[in-house]
Parts: C-alpha cells; sequence; structure tokens
C-alpha cells in the first residue's frame, strides 16, 4: 500500500486527463502550472480533441502514451470516471486524483456511481485520491495538481477535506511564519483511499515533520485512531473537526457525504491518540507551527516574562485556568534575576521586568537564560515589546534586539526547553522577530494564541511521557466470550429479535461478574406475592419480561415501592392489563421482582456503536435525569483502568460521587471496575449494538445495576471496524 501511495504523492509522470486549451478550464490551469511549477517528471496532456496544449503534445487517450504513467489527474464530469479509470488501470497507472463531485454526496444515483468507479479501480490495483477533491501537491518536486501558486516549502503534511481551508493554511505560512509544506491532499470523499492510509505513508515520509489535518468525517475512525497512535509519538498531528453542531453536521454531509461522529466521542478519541484537537480555525496552523518548531514542556512547569503587568497578570490566569503550572523560581534564579532587573521589577513567575530592558533588550535574553536553567521550569512564554524596542524608543536598539534574538535561540537548543513569544509589533515585521522564527521559536501577536501555543506543548509532552499507558484502540472481539453467553445472543438471532429479555441480558451479565439486584422471575400473582415477601418494609419492584416490550416505563409496565400483598396483586393485574393495551398480542414471558434499593446517586453506563468509531461507552448521572443533564463522559473501546478512573472524574457532577452536603462519598473503585466489565463484555461479543444500564445505583462500598438493556446489531453484528450504522437511539428510564 505505501509502495502505491509513494507512486501517486512522489509521482514521476502526470497525465492530465481532460486537458484543454481554454485558460478558464481546469484542465488548461493544471498543465500551466505543472509547467510553471518545474515538476520534474513528463507531463502527459490527454484530449482526443486538440493537438497541444500550454506548447506540450496532447495524447488521443492514456494508452498512446509510450512511457509508464504513475499519476493521473482527471478533470472530466463524474459520469466518465469510470470509463477512464478502466483505462488507467488497463494502462498500469498507480492512482488518479477524481476532481469530479457528483457521487457518494449526492444521494443514491452517486453512491452508486461511486461503488462502480471504486470496483473498477480495485479490480486493476489503482488508487483513488478523491472524488471532490481539489488535488494534491508535492511541493518539493513541483507535482502541484491545485493550482496555488508557489505554496511555501517546508516539513508539515496537510489533509484536509476543505480546498478553501488549504489555501487559508497556505496563505498564513506566507503571511505569518517560515513554515511551511512538503505535501498537501485534498482527501475528498475518500471512496478509496482512507486518512489512515495517508497517516501511514506521512509517518515515515523523510520530509514531513509533522501533519496538519482538517477533517469533516470519516470513513474508517478506528483504523486512523490505530494509525494516529503509532505517527503521533514520533511527529505531532494537529486536527481541526468541523460538524460539531447539528448544522455543522448537516453541512459536513452535503459536502462530503461522510458520516459526521459524536463531537464528543471524536474529540475525546483523537486526545487519546495523541492527535492535538483544536476548536477553532485560527487556532490551526499556530498549533502545527509551535508543535512542529519546538522541544515540548516536560512536567507542565513554565515560566513567563513580561516587560508589563497588564500582559503578565492576562498571560497568567490563561495558563492557570488551562491547567499549567507557574512554580516559584529558586531562590538562586531570583537572586541573579535581581543582580541585572531594576528593584521595581518582579523576579517570582511571572517575572515583569519593569521596563528593565527598555534600554538594552539584551536583558530579556538574560533572564530568559538565567529562568531556563532553573529546574522547576521546563518551558518560556516571553509577552509584550520584543521585537518593538527599536520602534518604540529608538532604531539604535535594533542590533540589541537581533543580539537577543540570536541568543534565544541558541537557548533553545542548548536547554531543549521552549520559547514562545507574543509580540505588541509582530505587524511590522522587524528583522528581530523573524531572527527569532529563524531559529524555530514561534511568534504571535494574540495572548491567547500564545498562551494556547505554550499549553499545547505541555499537552503533547504529557502524552508522550505517558505513551505506554494510552490505549492502541486494538479491539480483542471474543477474547473474553462465555459458551453460554454466546448460546443467549444465537437464541435471541434464532429468534428473530435485536432486544435481548431482561433475564438474558441479566444472566450475560453475570456471566461477566456484572453486580445487579437481586430479581425472581414469577409467572403468576402468587408467586409475585411470595418473592416480594421477602422484602419486607424495603419494598419491591415489579416489571413485566417481553419480548414485544423494549421501554416497559412508557408502556405501564413497571411498578415501584410495593409494600403489601395487595399492592403487589393489584400491580401484577395493572402490568398485565398495561401490556395487553400496549399491544393486544403480547407476548408476557413473566415478571421479575426485586427490592427497591436507594444509592448515594443514580450513574448511567452505556454503550453504543459510532458511526466512525465503533464500540463507545458512556458514562454519567443517571436515572431520570440522564436526558435532562446530559452530564456524560465517553471513550471509544477498549479502555484502560486509567481512563475508566478519567471518564468519572471527568463529569461536571462528580462532586456528588465525592461526596456532597454531608453525603457520604460513593465507591469509585467500585464504579471504575463496573465500566471495565461492561467495556470487556461488549468488546466480547461484537453482536451487541447497544447496552444500557441505567439507573446504577452507587453505594459507600459498591455499586448495583437495577436496570439492564442490550440491543443486537443487524446481519451478522460484526461492528468492530467503526463502519456499522446504528439508528437505535438511547431512551433511558429509571428502573425500565
Amino acid at each position: 500500500m505505501k509502495m502505491t501511495l509513494a507512486r501517486i504523492l512522489n509521482a514521476q509522470s502526470v497525465a492530465v486527463i481532460g486537458a484543454s486549451r481554454q485558460e478558464t478550464k481546469r484542465g488548461y490551469q493544471a498543465v500551466r502550472t505543472l509547467v510553471e511549477e518545474k515538476f520534474e517528471g513528463p507531463i502527459y496532456p490527454v484530449n482526443p480533441k486538440e493537438k497541444t496544449v500550454f506548447g506540450l503534445p496532447c495524447y488521443e487517450s492514456i494508452h498512446a502514451i509510450d512511457g509508464p504513467v504513475d499519476l493521473a489527474l482527471v478533470v472530466t464530469p463524474a459520469a466518465t470516471i469510470p470509463s477512464i479509470l478502466e483505462q488507467c488501470g488497463r494502462k498500469g497507472v498507480a492512482g488518479a486524483v477524481v476532481i469530479a463531485a457528483g457521487f457518494g454526496e449526492t444521494g443514491d444515483s452517486g453512491r452508486s456511481l461511486e461503488a462502480q468507479m471504486v470496483d473498477v479501480a480495485r479490480r486493476h490495483g489503482l488508487r483513488i485520491v478523491g472524488p471532490n477533491t481539489n488535488g494534491l501537491i508535492n511541493v518539493h518536486s513541483g507535482l502541484n495538481l491545485v493550482g496555488f501558486r508557489q505554496p511555501p516549502k517546508g516539513n508539515i503534511a496537510l489533509l484536509s477535506q476543505s480546498g478553501n481551508m488549504a489555501l487559508s493554511l497556505f496563505t498564513e505560512a506566507q503571511v505569518k511564519s517560515r513554515k511551511g509544506f512538503s505535501c498537501y491532499v485534498g482527501v475528498g470523499n475518500e471512496a478509496d483511499i482512507r486518512f489512515h492510509e495517508y497517516l501511514e505513508y506521512f509517518r515515515d515520509d523523510p520530509r514531513t515533520s509533522a501533519i496538519l489535518i482538517y477533517v469533516e468525517g470519516m470513513r474508517d475512525g478506528r483504523a486512523f485512531l490505530q494509525q494516529a497512535y503509532q505517527t503521533s509519538r514520533t511527529k505531532p498531528i494537529v486536527l481541526l473537526k468541523s460538524g460539531r453542531s447539528v448544522t455543522g453536521r448537516r453541512s459536513v454531509g452535503s459536502h462530503t457525504g461522510a458520516l459526521a461522529g459524536i463531537s464528543e466521542v471524536a474529540i475525546t478519541a483523537f486526545r487519546r491518540a495523541g492527535i492535538t484537537v483544536v476548536e477553532n480555525s485560527d487556532e490551526l496552523f499556530p498549533a502545527i507551527e509551535t508543535l512542529s518548531s519546538l522541544p515540548v514542556v516536560r512536567n507542565n512547569r513554565v515560566a513567563l516574562l513580561a516587560d508589563g503587568g497588564g500582559h503578565a497578570t492576562i498571560t497568567s490566569d490563561l495558563l492557570s485556568e488551562a491547567g499549567l503550572q507557574l512554580p516559584e523560581l529558586h531562590e538562586k534564579t531570583q537572586a541573579k534575576l535581581r543582580e541585572i532587573l531594576p528593584d521595581t521589577a518582579s523576579v517570582r513567575n511571572p517575572v515583569d521586568v519593569a521596563g528593565g530592558a527598555d534600554a538594552n533588550p539584551v536583558v530579556l535574553a538574560e533572564c530568559a537564560r538565567i529562568i531556563l536553567q532553573d529546574h522547576q521550569v521546563d518551558g518560556l512564554l516571553l509577552v509584550g515589546l520584543f521585537g518593538g524596542y527599536s520602534l518604540r524608543f529608538s532604531p539604535s536598539l535594533a542590533f540589541a534586539e537581533e543580539d537577543a534574538a540570536h541568543r534565544m535561540g541558541k537557548l533553545v537548543r542548548e536547554t531543549n526547553k521552549p520559547i514562545v513569544c507574543h509580540s505588541l509589533y509582530d505587524y511590522a515585521r522587524p528583522h528581530a522577530l523573524d531572527l527569532l522564527r529563524y531559529y524555530d521559536i514561534p511568534v504571535f501577536d494574540s495572548l491567547e494564541i500564545a498562551s494556547q501555543a505554550m499549553v499545547l506543548l505541555a499537552e503533547y509532552g504529557e502524552y508522550l511521557q505517558s505513551y505506554q499507558a494510552q490505549t492502541s484502540f486494538e479491539l480483542q472481539p471474543g477474547s473474553k466470550a462465555k459458551k453460554r453467553g454466546e448460546e443467549i445472543l444465537a437464541r435471541a438471532r434464532r429468534d428473530g429479535r435485536r432486544a435481548l429479555l431482561e433475564v438474558e441480558a441479566r444472566e450475560l451479565c453475570e456471566l461477566h461478574k456484572i453486580p445487579l439486584v437481586t430479581a425472581e422471575l414469577v409467572h403468576s400473582e402468587d408467586e409475585a406475592v411470595a418473592a416480594a415477601a421477602a422484602h419486607g418494609e424495603q419494598g419491591s419492584v415489579l416489571k413485566v419480561v417481553s419480548r414485544d416490550i423494549l421501554h416497559k416505563s412508557d408502556a405501564g409496565c413497571v411498578k415501584l415501592n410495593l409494600k403489601t400483598e395487595d399492592e403487589v396483586r393489584a400491580a401484577y393485574r395493572s402490568i398485565q392489563d398495561s401490556a395487553r393495551a400496549y399491544r393486544p398480542d403480547v407476548t408476557i414471558d413473566g415478571m421479575l421482582v426485586s427490592p427497591m434499593l436507594k444509592g448515594i446517586v443514580e450513574v448511567i453506563v452505556g454503550t453504543k456503536i459510532d458511526d466512525q468509531f465503533g464500540p463507545v461507552i458512556m458514562f454519567g448521572i443517571g436515572g431520570v435525569m440522564v436526558e435532562v443533564l446530559r452530564d456524560v463522559s465517553y471513550r471509544v473501546l477498549p479502555i484502560s483502568a486509567r481512563s475508566a478512573k478519567q471518564m468519572i472524574d471527568e463529569i461536571r457532577s462528580v462532586k456528588l460521587l465525592n461526596g456532597f452536603r454531608g453525603e457520604p462519598a460513593a465507591d469509585k473503585k467500585a464504579v471504575q471496575k463496573l465500566l471495565l466489565a461492561v467495556a470487556s463484555l461488549v468488546e466480547s461479543y461484537p453482536q451487541i449494538a447497544e447496552m444500557d444500564l441505567n439507573p446504577v445505583l452507587l453505594h459507600e462500598e459498591g455499586c448495583t445495576v437495577v436496570d439492564v438493556r442490550i440491543l443486537l446489531g443487524e446481519g451478522n453484528g460484526n461492528h468492530h471496524n467503526g463502519n456499522h450504522h446504528n439508528d437505535n437511539h438511547h431512551n433511558h428510564n429509571h428502573h425500565d
């Protein structure tokens, strides 16, 4: 696979199918750009109606070309693509960049055409970039199939599902940075080549040291996570995901035809794979510029060097709110700073030079050296006027500022600690700031962006340190399945049921050591009365067991807090009546009698199949409040004990579990154990599409699952590749 991608992304020869002499046509612009960008290999325009295009001989068909062709740029309408790819396949072309829209993003007819196109390509071993793409660029070889003139050359690979987004990033790099790109791929609809395949290629590409991604939706999210986990430990990956809102997801669907996954699931999963996720488009390039340039912050401890109190205060707040530590500097460090700064300066951290650099900006470089020699500091953020002393005070200070820039640049290399600079004077592009960029120190004119750059260095540093504890996202389906569990699921399949009976779901849970409330299956009023009698003043819960009633509370088939024989008998008859009213031909398989229990707090544990990432587990506040509060956390399976603990701690209502206003604390270790057990169960049976445990009662010691619901997927239920589409929706009901 990588060899084929190498022939595409580093193609030595290109055919432009649909070449044209009309200057407004893509077929003309593509040939002209390849020539003007000095593409190193032969260029073959293909069009039976033309003799030459931009001075090059034009071929009647791709078969008329004498030499080998690595890559075809196809700029003809969508309907012609399958037949053109057939010709390319017979010629031995490695890949085709399909510009046309009109495929999966347009509906059923487009999906059919896309499937036909992919089938042709696979028969010949030809790979497709796109369709619905604006092309690709190998900046180093001049392979420019986009038309953006002279993209900045560098070491960043860009994968994007938006051509406009790519063009804005090229422009930002040219205007604001010394960084550039090794390669750009307009991923398009991912009809054939997927995000994870590009990621694997760039992981091993010697000209790429960082990867930038704009994604709207993925065809194989789990494979992407697995590859990102392998890639992120050696090359930083920065990603902006769109489609977080309902209208955004609708736009994604119309743009690429891709399925837009749950935002919380996607973002959490990306971060667990070592990907730096940014929320806003103006943060995207600063993030990759920083991570591709600097050593990471190793222990979450940074110092702030300012030449103004206001900037120091604002930036301190930004860093602290993001979780970074600003440790007080060692006494020896403070003493050295006092020797070169005025008495009015603050030398604790943040360090405010209080005008101490106005006459000699080299003082800032000397302060930076002293601070970074402190073992309690792992990175430095410089904020304020640097670069502008010669503009604000005297042109003669320009040389001193440039000297300071040289010193700080060398300091990063000597200490292997990052420096990030914020400057009010970046707009003027003074030479001192260009020198900082020469040494790979990024410069920003926004305090927020500069602060975030330091935060991202710390987050990536923390990830790299904990890499061995992270998941590789490799599932082990069936590894802990029980023979009896397989029999339960097979019986439901034979009966044509997608939902397990509650007694079946309970048995499956018991096989995997999930703590359930005791329950007795009864088939008559008398049996119900006898079972309830054992619960005494505690009271009982009575609920129907029926293959025809999935949501028991909605059907009036759950009765709570039953304390007398008359209440039990009346509840039994009422449930029977409600079930028959809900569905006249209902099959009642019995009723479950359980004790009424109370807990410190009610939570929910659930699993479902995400369209892009496969099995996902959820935890949050449960019971009747789950739909109201929506206070939940998500993880893509598998999870570790560490991930389970993080899921519990990151919900907003974790205070309720820790003990609130005199209430005892809940047993969070029991919850952690439950999450791991549920995750293991779902991994063991790929047939399971959805599982709800709600409510789960938490106690001072242990926890108890009150209600469990398990739904099976369609077909063979093999959902582990993340390409399963599940239309079921959670409907959580108390004691349902």
